[in-house]
């Protein structure tokens, strides 16, 4: 009867939480734990344990603010400089980078961040390149040498600046925190009535957004978010005077690298198929070609 009764309240949370305010959720779910709890229909581990996953799905559904995504994003950052190593062999490269991706960004949707938009080179021949939500730009030097032009750079540049204006690594953090949110909750009676107490409960939530953060960077995103990014990128590039198609160059000359495995096999879906859905969006953008303006000083930043 106890786990019955558990089980519904649990129900009527996690459904409140999909369509009332963070705040009322909470209210509810101590509500119907306090009843529960007095009635004696539940113990009060149990009805303490629904109370907190309560919050769990509550907090999960709050926005994140700017200031968040920054420190969220710093911590992913941390995390891929835990595996690579940034290469400042070429001071006036970054800077290159840096400008590159400022004319994309002036000339968008989000123009400014928290702590705005910086680019940075990773030592490394892996064909590569990350974004954090904080604004983070990281692309390997591996990356860097298979570009044949300035424009092809930007696609790059702008990709990544597509999936931080997207918020693709604050949604997916949003929706495993519900997830796991959801998950707690439903083991909750359980938890308690094995003895692990609330604030144990509190450190699997905790623990686990920890992990989801790192798998956005080793797992990279859905075939979709990238197919979603790289559209939103030819945006951007139209938007800042680059040649839209210059991405698809970009693609192509990825596709003839290997890239299975390791680095960018592993978190992007293959060139083809890229290629593919790019082609499909192209055509929307008019946009004189003028890369050849741009090819003398691609070639004496990269030489």
């Amino acid at each position: 009867m106890k786990t019955k009764v558990s089980l519904l309240i649990l129900s009527i949370v996690i459904i409140a939480a999909l369509i009332i305010s963070c705040q009322t959720v909470m209210k509810v779910a101590d509500v119907g734990a306090q009843i529960a709890g007095a009635t004696g229909v539940i113990d009060s581990n149990t009805a303490g344990a629904i109370s907190q996953s309560a919050r769990a799905i509550g907090t999960a559904a709050e926005e994140i603010t700017p200031e968040q995504e920054y420190y969220i994003g710093r911590a992913v950052a941390a995390n891929i400089l835990g595996t690579y190593r940034l290469w400042n062999g070429n001071p006036a490269l970054t800077a290159y980078l840096n400008n590159i991706c400022a004319a994309i960004t002036i000339n968008s949707p989000r123009p400014e961040l928290f702590h705005g938009y910086r680019v940075a080179i990773l030592d490394s021949n892996e064909i590569n390149a990350f974004a954090t939500s904080g604004g983070h730009i990281f692309v390997t030097r591996g990356l860097i040498a298979a570009a044949r032009s300035e424009d092809a750079l930007a696609g790059v540049i702008a990709h990544e600046v597509a999936h931080i204006q997207l918020q693709h690594s604050i949604k997916a953090i949003r929706n495993s925190r519900v997830t796991q949110a959801i998950l707690i909750t439903g083991t909750s009676a359980a938890g308690a009535a094995a003895g692990m107490n609330v604030a144990e409960l509190t450190n699997v939530f905790n623990e686990s957004v920890g992990e989801i953060v790192q798998t956005l960077v080793t797992n990279g995103y859905s075939r979709d978010q990238e197919f979603e990014a790289d559209n939103t990128a030819m945006s951007l590039m139209a938007g800042a005077g680059y040649n839209p198609s210059a991405l698809i160059e970009m693609l192509r000359a990825l596709s003839t690298v290997q890239t299975s495995g390791a680095g960018f096999g592993r978190t992007h879906p293959t060139p083809a198929q890229r290629i593919t859905n790019a082609e499909r969006s192209v055509a929307r953008y008019r946009v004189t070609d003028t890369s050849a303006q741009r090819q003398a000083r691609f070639t004496a930043a990269t030489r």
